[in-house]
């Protein structure tokens, strides 16, 4: 693990060690329950195809307690997941948007903000309409492995990382 003060970069060598972070993850995140309530917690995920985004929201899903069907939004944009707590977990996927105007047309910023957990998948073609980020995680592959890069942008995302790593 590679830290500096709000990026932090740790290596998966094979998927469960990726499944094992997802755990530290949604520990953590539930632990915060209150302070998601009031805000929210937006995930972006970004890396090129097969990089694991969708791999990583999966175990994060069912480390939340998640027990149901747990499909990649590619098509249908976005699945919606209710987890304890009255928590709202919102899995975007906006690879097929041709333009970020795509988000706002789409209604899709009443899925972010208090009660909700996001994690965004390909982040960049919503452009500026998507709310900001409290946790950007880099997937890059590496042979077999992957390398994560994760970035905190606001002070949740922060302590969270911080006890992630811990």
């Amino acid at each position: 693990m590679q830290k500096s003060a709000d990026t932090t970069t740790l290596f998966f060598e094979n998927e469960e060690q990726t499944q094992a972070f997802a755990a530290r993850l949604a520990q953590r995140l539930l632990a915060h329950a209150a302070d998601i309530a009031a805000a929210g917690f937006n995930l972006r995920l970004t890396g090129d195809l097969g990089a694991g985004k969708t791999t990583l929201t999966r175990a994060l899903l069912r480390a939340c307690g998640v027990t149901g069907p747990v499909r990649s939004p590619t098509f249908e944009l976005v699945q919606n997941y209710e987890l304890t707590g009255g928590l709202q977990f919102n899995h975007f996927d906006f690879y097929r948007f041709e333009s970020p105007e795509e988000f706002d047309d789409a209604g899709f910023r009443e899925l972010f903000g208090p009660g909700r957990i996001t994690a965004c998948e390909w982040s960049e073609r919503a452009g500026e309409y998507l709310p900001a980020a409290d946790l950007v995680v880099t997937l890059t592959v590496q042979g077999l492995s992957r390398s994560a890069e994760i970035t905190a942008e606001s002070a949740l995302g922060a302590a969270i990382l911080k006890e992630v790593c811990a």
